[in-house]
């Protein structure tokens, strides 16, 4: 069943996204040359204790997993992309991270999404993160009310299609609320003009990931760790949005971003 929120609801769910922003900010500045995975999951906790917030990732325990998620922040390198398990890995020069975090504040979740690159960049991966960006910006200006779900799909697809990167149809985004995942699987292409009306109220995560040069996906032996299934680097950037009667309204932006060209 999907929930319309309130502007009030809304509002709730602002405050958890501001509070996701808060902590991706912070777990960017930290991911540098030499830093621990588990240095930056267990800032990750100390930030979310202090908070009062609830990790939505802690005993997670979907179909595709394999037992309980037992961390608070997902956090996959380079070939890695989604549900990164954090374990004993010194992040080195030319890394390229990608962070997943969602809690619940006050009963109201947030998610969102960023990808980093540590150190010095290759061109080719600062390309493949930037185009990940650009996508979901195009996601987020396609989310009118009024508009259909296709639009949203259909605005990611053709982002990737102009830089030349595959898109899996496998994992993608979802509605959003009073938990993490929510009715409405939102593809990352699609058909504009096809699906579901958008309509003020309606949440969503919105989240573009790519691999360079695939669409095919492998789960590592922990259960969680999704990587391109040829090695190419990936990206993953999300945020969760709200339709409103005045357009989509991103409800985990983080002050650190720059504005993409669309």
């Amino acid at each position: 069943m999907i929930e319309l929120k309130t502007p009030a609801e809304i509002e709730r769910m602002h405050e958890a996204g501001r509070f996701v922003a808060h902590v991706l900010t912070e777990l960017g500045e930290r991911a540098l040359v030499g830093v621990n995975l588990l240095d930056l999951e267990q800032h990750a906790r100390r930030l979310i204790r202090a908070h009062g917030a609830e990790s939505c990732y802690w005993d997670y325990a979907p179909s595709f997993g394999r037992g309980p998620f037992r961390n608070v922040v997902c956090l996959s390198v380079n070939d890695a992309v989604l549900h990164g398990l954090p374990h004993d890995y010194v992040l080195r020069d030319g890394d390229v991270l990608s962070m997943d975090l969602a809690v619940t504040v006050g009963g109201w979740a947030a998610d969102s999404a960023r990808t980093v690159i540590v150190g010095t960049p290759r061109e080719d991966d600062r390309r493949l993160v930037r185009a990940g960006e650009e996508a979901l910006e195009a996601a987020i200006a396609a989310a009118q009310p009024g508009g259909k779900l296709g639009d949203v799909s259909a605005a990611i697809g053709a982002v990737a299609a102009r830089h030349g990167y595959p898109v899996n149809l496998e994992f993608g985004g979802h509605g959003i609320g009073r938990t993490m995942h929510e009715d409405l699987h939102v593809p990352n292409d699609g058909r504009a003009g096809r699906g579901m009306r958008l309509k003020p109220g309606l949440t969503l995560a919105l989240e573009p990931w790519f691999a360079r040069t695939t669409d095919k996906i492998t789960f590592d032996p922990d259960g969680w760790t999704i990587r391109s299934a040829d090695g190419s680097r990936t990206t993953h950037s999300e945020h969760t949005v709200a339709v409103t009667d005045d357009g989509p309204r991103v409800l985990t932006r983080r002050e650190d971003e720059l504005a993409v060209a669309v």
